[in-house]
């Protein structure tokens, strides 16, 4: 029997794969086949790589973890890019939800370690797209221009398999570990990962004049 899955094809508060904007930016990236596979692989990468990854500007509310917003500002975390993943998918009559797990990270900057103080990263974002049956795992985060400076394999998207990030680097150390899976929605859960950032993270440094690109390069050298 094949599986519903219109409950993630329709708009959210997050998710809102309705908003003009979104729709057509999804129909100019998607191409026009009519092979959804296809148009989603196309979305990934105008996604993973048309939006900056900052993860020193997180603004957990509707607002700020909503796809028109990444859209407008061409940034975003893991969080509202696999969001807008979703939206534009969506938006394209494909089936797409949100999936969240815990995930070791092994390369960050040294501010990013004084405000953790930890190399966990609690609810990390990715994006479920529903093709061929399947539900496939994709994760837009990082561009191909962080990877470069972080010595990354980028992640591909074939359309046919998962696309998650890889154990290791370009040069063998260890990149991220999957701690625990924290299950797929059809919309951001905000409070609950607010909640778990209260509880887990400090808050004492002031981000905003700070650059996370620049931060990479320090780090780098």
């Amino acid at each position: 029997m094949k599986s519903d899955v219109s409950e993630y094809l329709r708009p959210t508060p997050t998710v809102d794969s309705d908003h003009p904007d979104v729709v057509r930016w999804a129909a100019a990236k998607a191409g026009a086949s009519a092979d959804e596979a296809e148009r989603a692989v196309n979305l990934f990468y105008a996604v993973r790589d048309g939006f900056r990854y900052d993860p020193y500007r997180v603004e957990l509310t509707v607002e700020g973890v909503r796809a028109s917003t990444t859209l407008a500002r061409g940034r975003g975390w893991c969080v509202p890019k696999a969001a807008l993943l979703a939206a534009v998918c969506r938006a394209q009559g494909i089936a797409a939800r949100l999936g969240y797990a815990d995930v070791r990270n092994h390369l960050s900057t040294e501010r990013m370690r004084r405000y953790m103080k930890t190399d966990v990263f609690y609810w990390h974002g990715y994006t479920s797209i529903h093709l061929g049956g399947r539900w496939l795992k994709v994760t837009p985060a990082f561009n191909i221009q962080l990877c470069e400076r972080f010595g990354l394999k980028p992640l591909e998207f074939d359309g046919q398999s998962d696309a998650l990030f890889h154990p290791v680097d370009l040069t063998g150390n260890r990149h991220m570990d999957y701690l625990n899976d924290r299950g797929e929605y059809a919309d951001v859960p905000v409070e609950e990962i607010a909640e778990t950032f209260r509880s887990e993270y400090s808050a004492d440094i002031n981000w905003d004049d700070v650059d996370f690109d620049r931060d990479v390069d320090r780090e780098k050298k």
